[in-house]
């Protein structure tokens, strides 16, 4: 099944349970995603209510194991730093939100990685990576970006302090 998402600039094509791409956007046009999956209106609509900007850092849950959110503050990283923990999942898509700050992230295809970092770990759903980005990108204030199984990435690349929010939505 080919779903198109129409933005206000850009058009993205997912193609919904053998491949999906990334999607960023901004939260204002958070709703155009909610039929992607089925827990996306509700990890939506928590950003929604939540008041994400006085939010403390930590963990919290949203729907049991299906919606958990990860609030984080802190100085952003090098892309060195990052790219060495290139990482995609095979349980979860991650919605990354970036409240305040400005953060750059790395992205590559996982079909077109080619040197693990070792194992994938079960029980913190992650898989590593060697390899180099194909490209980086820039998130701000009120902008997202949905990484789906397939999107290997290196994220919390600043010079300064990024507030963010990652919800991780259950597969």
């Amino acid at each position: 099944m080919t779903v198109v998402v129409v933005c206000s600039v850009n058009i993205f094509y997912l193609t919904f349970k053998s491949h999906q791409s990334m999607i960023i956007d901004t939260i204002a046009n958070a709703a155009r995603y909610y039929s992607v999956h089925p827990l996306f209106a509700q990890a939506f609509e928590y950003i929604r209510q939540a008041n994400v900007e006085t939010k403390e850092p930590g963990k919290y849950e949203i729907d049991g194991d299906k919606l958990k959110a990860i609030f984080s503050h802190k100085k952003g990283m090098t892309a060195g730093e990052s790219t060495a923990k290139f990482e995609c999942h095979n349980k979860h898509i991650d919605i990354q939100l970036c409240i305040s700050g400005l953060e750059t992230m790395g992205w590559k295809p996982r079909e077109k990685c080619e040197t693990p970092n070792g194992g994938y770990n079960d029980e913190k759903d992650v898989q590593f990576y060697s390899d180099v980005p194909d490209m980086f990108f820039q998130l701000t204030d009120g902008q997202f970006v949905i990484f789906f199984p397939e999107d290997v990435h290196a994220p919390m690349i600043g010079e300064s302090e990024i507030k963010k929010l990652v919800i991780k939505v259950k597969i």
